[in-house]
């Protein structure tokens, strides 16, 4: 039985004998099919050929990791560092012993917390080699293409994994759809990670909200107002998200005028 991983989203699947026929995390609005057709390989595959992971600090407590060169959608993960509880938000697909014993080397993982299901990769592999749990929200469980004990779904809009690091459910870009809120982040002040549920856009000054970014199809005006409201309530000073683009002070505030903006362009007031 083979995990094949699907070459444009990165995701990893259930083991089987054959490749699955199509990837169901592209097949979908929010993703996209390769024009090149669908094609798949596996971590062991992956390991022949020049793929490394980069890990460096991005603040006291922060570190961002991503594969080189770049593979499937690209995304970066980030190891936060909070009182002795260590937590990788969002996954990579590629892992290897370099990358293990680099993370052990910064005092191992605690668990794994995931925005929406385009970057589950392989989380499974990273959860067996940390031997740690996966916090994904229920309302995204039926898009988890590689089922494990080690997934507990979370409920409700808030879970606290500890004293300082407590994951938010926004939706939007998916129906569980989750943030990280980092309030030892900053010296204090506060990080938000977001993935792209929340996107930190060209000028960095600014954020979006998208029901799917390959595709460009919006999200209502109604629950871009939700995801503002939901978020007011948060302390963070600064975002990092899925692509290493940083708002790096006043990021609140930047969150509230772009769902402002948002929703006046939708409305027809910005023009």
């Amino acid at each position: 039985m083979t995990n094949f991983i699907c070459e444009t989203c990165g995701v990893q699947y259930e083991g089987t004998v054959h490749q699955p026929d199509s990837c169901r995390i592209c097949n979908e609005e929010r993703q996209y099919v390769s024009p090149d057709g669908q094609s798949w390989t596996t971590l062991e595959e992956m390991k022949q050929k020049e793929y490394q992971n980069i890990i460096q600090v991005e603040e006291e407590g922060l570190y961002s990791i991503k594969t080189s060169p770049e593979f499937a959608i690209g995304q970066t993960a980030y190891l936060v560092q909070n009182a002795g509880f260590n937590v990788v938000w969002d996954c990579i697909t590629y892992l290897d012993e370099v990358t293990v014993k680099a993370i052990k080397a910064l005092g191992g993982l605690h668990a794994i917390a995931l925005s929406h299901p385009h970057y589950y990769s392989t989380q499974v592999e990273w959860a067996e080699a940390f031997d740690v749990p996966i916090y994904i929200h229920e309302d995204d469980k039926e898009w988890v293409m590689r089922p494990s004990g080690r997934i507990i779904f979370w409920s409700g809009e808030s879970l606290e994994l500890t004293t300082g690091i407590t994951l938010h459910r926004l939706g939007g870009h998916f129906k569980g759809g989750a943030v990280m809120e980092w309030t030892n982040g900053k010296k204090g002040k506060g990080v938000l990670l977001t993935g792209d549920v929340i996107q930190v856009v060209a000028d960095r000054n600014w954020v979006s909200f998208m029901y799917s970014y390959p595709n460009l199809i919006p999200l209502p005006a109604t629950k871009v107002e939700e995801i503002a409201d939901k978020t007011l309530k948060l302390k963070f000073d600064r975002i990092y998200n899925a692509f290493h683009r940083v708002v790096m002070e006043g990021a609140h505030e930047a969150v509230q005028r772009s769902a402002q903006r948002y929703v006046d362009a939708l409305s027809g007031r910005l023009f």
